[in-house]
């Protein structure tokens, strides 16, 4: 099931500290964009993931063809990604040994959900960490400090 108790999300967005964004855009307006803006603004590092636009920089990071390029542990896989595509990213979440896979607002996918629940990552679904992280009060990050 996924993580649906405000406790539970609000724990996974103070425990996190990097963030896999699959879909960043380098298009103001995208909210992908906006959205990984806020999300380093709160603190984390968003290393943002789109094969169409791969080698450039979005808000200052390398755009990664896809997680397997990836030396670094991740926390959480965002994914703004529609709700089929979404499956492909759940596996590679799964593949690059993630902690957690985060579906945005309006991405459903229980098959691709029950995938990752079952090789043990946390899950969020159908929801925006922009959202969530100043609705339950998430403590900004401090990049200088790790788990």
């Amino acid at each position: 099931m996924p993580l649906t108790a405000d406790a539970d999300i609000k724990a996974l967005l103070e425990g996190a500290r990097t963030i896999a964004l699959i879909g960043a855009s380098d298009r103001p307006d995208r909210p992908s964009y906006g959205v990984m803006a806020k999300l380093q603004a709160h603190g984390y590092r968003v290393i943002p993931i789109n094969p169409q636009i791969t080698g450039e920089h979005v808000h200052g990071e390398f755009v990664f063809r896809d997680l397997s390029q990836l030396g670094d542990p991740i926390d959480i896989v965002d994914i703004f990604r529609n709700s089929a595509a979404a499956g492909e990213a759940v596996d590679q979440a799964i593949a690059a040994g993630a902690k957690a896979v985060w579906m945005q607002l309006g991405v459903i996918n229980e098959d691709a959900a029950a995938r990752a629940e079952t090789a043990g990552l946390k899950v969020v679904m159908d929801r925006c960490p922009a959202i969530d992280i100043p609705r339950l009060g998430v403590a900004k990050i401090d990049a200088t400090t790790s788990e």
